[in-house]
């Protein structure tokens, strides 16, 4: 963990002698997409954690960057993962309400659906995934979203029938 932590702060420390130097924009860049990868690896090495940590800092670094809609979703996919569904929650809906053009917008959306699920509220749950479906239906997450409604359908018959 020391390692990783040691690693992001070089990085860090690159990007700032980096910017304060009249270097060429595609540097900046370079750098800027060097502590993405990096802070990815540590989600890759389910270090959750350290990842959350890593994608709070680019954000605040890089907030006009392209990669902070990504570092967003990935945010509230550590958070997912360690359980933390209230926050996740947030996380996919600063993506969906900040970033309406990001590439993550349907992932977000679809996890929305997903985190809705494990929170028990099956009818938001529900929302979220036919919003997949009805708007992106030829993308991979719409078909994820349909599985999750055919899943989710014999629960709700068995709810609706009475004795």
């Amino acid at each position: 963990m020391l390692q990783k932590c040691l690693g992001i702060l070089i990085l860090l420390f690159m990007f700032f002698s980096v910017g304060q130097s009249l270097a060429a924009n595609t540097q900046r860049q370079d750098t800027t997409r060097r502590l993405y990868d990096r802070v990815m690896d540590e989600f890759k090495h389910r270090d959750y954690k350290a990842a959350m940590a890593g994608f709070q800092l680019f954000i605040e670094l890089h907030s006009e960057s392209a990669l902070a809609a990504n570092a967003q979703y990935w945010i509230g996919e550590c958070q997912y993962r360690m359980g933390r569904y209230r926050d996740a929650l947030k996380s996919f809906n600063e993506v969906v309400s900040n970033y309406p053009l990001s590439p993550k917008l349907v992932a977000s959306t679809l996890k929305l659906g997903q985190t809705y699920t494990k929170l028990r509220d099956h009818e938001t749950a529900r929302l979220m995934f036919d919003r997949v479906v009805g708007q992106y239906p030829d993308s991979s997450e719409a078909e994820l979203a349909r599985k999750a409604i055919e899943a989710a359908a014999p629960a709700e018959d068995s709810t609706n029938q009475s004795p």
